[in-house]
């Protein structure tokens, strides 16, 4: 066994390479969804398992492979875990300087106001508050950030003809439970399949897709006008001619990436991760 910290998240991905290309056959991820992020970055394709100690904010992932959130329970489990190989989502986008570029990413990508809010909310403040920063500059970008819309076309498994939606917010999730209260916030979602679930918000009403996060996290039905869930496996989005492309931007599980045009496709068996023996699902 041998630890080491990440250099840097631009690093991590040629330190996972170099620990496997040496023979390591698990690499284990202490920090939050970004650590497991830029882990993964180096990891995906490769045979070696990936287990998780949440140590961050949301641990959105660890939440959903009912992972202990105590950093010796979590150990504790991995030594009994399964190894489960599954699906990662893969994103396309421009980054900041205009290059093109790729991440792979395992519990959601986002399009619109949720990307803004990573990239307004204070990465200090975040560190000291934890989830209340994430709730109090979420509930105050709802409440004074212009939607601005963008153009979005999907399908899954090359089924049918491609469909189309001009939205104000998008994204695609490859969880089904988030912890905290945000819980189930894409019925339907699972790490178990190919592909990815799509919430796709049409309307510019606030108070709508507000309604909708709220009704997911006390358990009630997610039927709200002007939001549509859909499963796809490709999707594209790009600006609506009114709107600036530098004025949308894109994340992946929680890490502020870029700016429209973007490609989401999947990418089957490309990681295995440790999935406690006892989870509902595996």
């Amino acid at each position: 066994m041998e630890v080491a910290p990440t250099r840097a998240a631009a690093d991590a991905a040629a330190q996972i390479r170099m620990s496997v290309g040496e023979g390591f056959d698990t690499i284990v991820a202490c920090g939050g969804d970004g650590t497991v992020h830029d882990v993964l970055q180096g990891l995906a394709g490769k045979d070696a398992a990936l287990g998780i100690i949440p140590l961050g904010t949301a641990n959105a992932l660890a939440h959903d492979l009912r992972l202990p959130i105590s950093a010796e329970r979590a150990a504790r489990a991995l030594l009994t875990a399964t190894p489960k190989r599954i699906a990662v989502g893969k994103i396309e986008y421009r980054d900041f300087n205009n290059i093109p570029s790729s991440r792979y990413f395992t519990v959601a990508a986002g399009v619109g106001v949720d990307a803004h809010l990573f990239y307004k909310l204070n990465r200090l403040i975040k560190d000291r508050m934890g989830m209340l920063a994430y709730y109090t500059k979420a509930t105050h970008l709802w409440l004074t950030h212009r939607m601005r819309y963008f153009e979005a076309e999907f399908s899954r498994n090359g089924e049918g003809p491609k469909r189309e939606a001009r939205l104000s917010e998008m994204l695609a999730v490859r969880i089904n439970y988030f912890g905290g209260v945000l819980r189930e916030l894409a019925p339907g979602a699972s790490l178990a399949r190919n592909d990815m679930r799509l919430v796709l918000c049409r309307t510019g009403n606030r108070a709508l897709y507000l309604a909708y996060v709220f009704r997911g996290t006390i358990g009630l039905s997610n039927v709200i006008p002007g939001i549509e869930l859909a499963h796809a496996d490709q999707i594209t989005c790009r600006s609506a001619a009114s709107e600036k492309p530098e004025d949308i931007y894109v994340e992946a599980d929680g890490e502020l990436l870029g700016r429209l045009p973007i490609t989401l496709s999947m990418v089957p068996d490309a990681l295995t991760v440790l999935v406690p023996k006892d989870h509902p699902m595996y």
